[in-house]
């Protein structure tokens, strides 16, 4: 029998309660995996992977509010997606759950067996891109869930450039763009100290973007990202920091 500690964890996200529960029952019988969590829309489908980083996402395609394709596209642009399978009773979207990279599509009523093989077969091509995983990559880890007029979006904690307060919010610029948020940033600095410095009052940066620390003919400090993608001050009180994390980041 599978120890519970090797069990791949699993998202089951599906707007109907019985649905939910037959689905978990399934799970339950087939050996080396385990139910994590349950959601019933597609917004806390994104919270829900964001805080408990299930290996394997069991998705329904009609929820409420955000659907499960546009949470399975949403899903696939993360450093390290969980294998998404769909369960529906609708076989139309068979060819564009693929496109958001999907690892299977079942229809309902789920049979244990398509199950049990579905499931193996994320495990194949989990163990793939594990493999591919910089170390750089594994480091940052980590997601962040952010509600907004759009719906939840989730941002890798990897892609995150600076976070920049103004006023009562925080706007987290990251490789995909910008998106507003009202986490402070000393919620979001306590939360990944190891992703994210600080070097101003109103400024935290991705440690992953940092390449050097500068200084102006009048004495201002910035800290240069790399790629070219520009560069940010930082303030007298934070620049002796910033000096100590760069020499022991080259040191190690």
């Amino acid at each position: 029998m599978t120890p519970i500690h090797d069990n791949r964890k699993i998202l089951i996200a599906d707007d109907e309660p019985l649905a939910r529960d037959r689905l978990r029952r399934l799970v339950e019988d087939i050996p080396g995996y385990q139910v994590c969590g349950e959601a019933g829309d597609g917004g806390n489908t994104l919270r829900q992977v964001a805080e408990l980083d299930p290996d394997i996402l069991l998705l329904d395609i009609r929820m409420p509010g955000i659907d499960g394709m546009e949470a399975a596209a949403a899903i696939s642009r993360l450093d390290r997606p969980p294998a998404v399978i769909f369960c529906t009773a609708y076989d139309q979207h068979a060819i564009k759950a693929f496109e958001v990279r999907a690892a299977a599509y079942l229809l309902k009523p789920v049979r244990r067996e398509a199950l049990a093989e579905a499931l193996s077969r994320t495990g194949q091509v989990n163990r793939v891109q594990q493999q591919a995983l910089t170390s750089r990559e594994a480091a940052a880890g980590g997601q962040l869930a952010i509600r907004s007029h759009r719906g939840t979006e989730l941002i890798d904690i990897g892609a995150i450039l600076y976070c920049e307060a103004d006023q009562k919010y925080v706007t987290i610029h990251h490789t995909r763009g910008e998106t507003v948020s009202d986490y402070t940033l000393k919620e979001l600095e306590n939360a990944f100290p190891q992703s994210l410095l600080r070097i101003h009052r109103h400024t935290l940066v991705g440690a992953d973007f940092i390449q050097a620390l500068s200084r102006s003919s009048s004495g201002q400090a910035s800290v240069v990202l790399r790629d070219g993608l520009g560069d940010l001050p930082v303030s007298r009180r934070h620049a002796s920091a910033v000096r100590q994390w760069l020499q022991e980041h080259r040191a190690g």
